[in-house]
């Protein structure tokens, strides 16, 4: 759904002169880096100063770079934007002609043209450009291949960043076995000879790919462009299933989109619980290294257990430079876990356990915990994480758990026994 907004894009080199009357600079050369899209070309203030002065900065500095002006540019009309529910790390703008401008949170831009439309000129080097049909998308980030599974896209992915056998999703898997889809290797070694060969047109990373900058850089001196999808650290479960809406912008499958997310949502809505209980709960992993990785108080993680009616028992962790997750000490966890009613294992990263006494190995004084104790220990199967567009029966796992009802009958959490 679109906020039905009408305003005409006025050029850049225009409010790169009224920015400058304002007191507003450019930002320092040192300050650029290696990111994937584009950096911010304005300053943070500069939507607050234009728009004392009437104009829109955010609508206007996208479409029209410095040394262009309005009359020698095709005028592109900016019909409104995509209303959002939940998701915080994401926006779609409208132009008339079908138009779209896809925006992440990192200020990556993907400039959507339309089948048949022409691309207009003078666009910032910097703004993805992708005309429709889609094709030969390497997907990368494995939380959003369910998405394109349920839009019916799948047709617009050639390139996989995991190998067939480490695919959850059915639809996937049976795409690489017939050879609609390809591995490319994962997103710290892409195989460059297979993705340039076959014209990849974009690869969609999680924030992984910020480990190794080399190889964005790689990616971009070859063509192609790089962004990052950012629907796991949205705080709410919602909005990471409301990602749903950003990749249909770009597939052209918007009303598909919508009411995917629609169904979702009423999904949600039924099994959340009124009532709130006393039951605490906490979510882990125990690293290779003898850390243990809980989630920020931020994540959507808690954020399903508290509309199950639980309470995450790490409530005060709160968000910090962006990330889901933290590292503790043992002792930490010890301290803040040890009478929590249940524990819940992570096995997405290392395949997780099968026994109360496989998890002891990994960490022995586990066996103080109340939790371990009593029995009420689950492990998550290890096609949770994949399996984006299923928030709904994650959540009545988590209900069925805190009013301690029937176990069998969950579907992305067992009991360790």
């Amino acid at each position: 759904m679109r906020k039905r907004r009408k305003k005409t894009i006025v050029s850049g080199l225009f409010l790169l002169g009224l920015l400058g009357l304002l007191g507003c600079g450019s930002p320092s050369s040192d300050s650029a880096s290696i990111v994937p899209g584009k950096n911010a070309a304005f300053p943070e203030d500069a939507n607050e100063k234009a728009g004392a002065a009437g104009i829109s900065a955010d609508k206007a500095t996208i479409l029209f770079p410095e040394g262009t002006n309005e009359a020698e540019s095709e005028e592109l009309v900016y019909e409104g934007s995509m209303e959002l529910q939940y998701a915080q790390n994401f926006s779609v703008d409208y132009y008339e002609g079908g138009y779209r401008m896809l925006k992440t949170m990192d200020g990556t831009e993907l400039f959507i043209v339309p089948e048949e439309k022409e691309i207009p000129e003078n666009l910032p080097k910097e703004v993805i450009v992708m005309q429709q049909p889609i094709r030969n998308l390497y997907l990368v980030s494995s939380a959003v291949m369910d998405m394109f599974v349920k839009l019916q896209a799948l047709d617009t992915i050639r390139f996989s960043g995991q190998k067939e056998e480490n695919w959850y999703v059915e639809e996937a898997r049976d795409a690489m076995e017939r050879g609609d889809i390809r591995y490319a290797g994962k997103y710290s070694k892409p195989d460059y000879e297979t993705i340039v060969s076959e014209n990849c047109s974009l690869a969609i990373e999680n924030r992984m790919i910020t480990h190794t900058p080399e190889v964005i850089e790689m990616l971009n001196d070859f063509g192609i462009p790089v962004m990052i999808e950012y629907s796991s650290y949205e705080s709410h479960p919602l909005g990471r299933v409301e990602w749903i809406k950003f990749f249909g912008a770009m597939v052209g499958k918007e009303e598909e989109a919508e009411q995917i997310f629609a169904e979702q949502t009423a999904i949600l809505k039924e099994v959340t619980s009124d009532e709130k209980t006393d039951q605490t709960v906490a979510f882990f992993f125990i690293t290779s290294n003898g850390l243990v990785q809980i989630r920020r108080s931020s994540d959507y993680i808690p954020k399903m257990i508290e509309l199950a009616g639980g309470r995450y028992i790490f409530e005060d962790m709160g968000e910090e430079g962006g990330r889901s997750t933290m590292n503790i000490q043992i002792e930490e966890f010890y301290e803040g876990a040890k009478d929590a009613d249940f524990l819940i294992y992570n096995s997405t990263i290392d395949g997780g356990v099968d026994s109360i006494a496989q998890l002891l190995e990994k960490c022995p004084v586990l066996e103080d915990f109340k939790a371990v104790q009593e029995g009420n220990v689950f492990c998550t199967t290890n096609d949770y994480y994949q399996q984006s567009m299923s928030v709904g029966d994650l959540m009545k796992d988590f209900h069925i758990m805190l009013l301690r009802g029937d176990d069998t009958q969950m579907k992305y959490l067992f009991r360790l026994k």
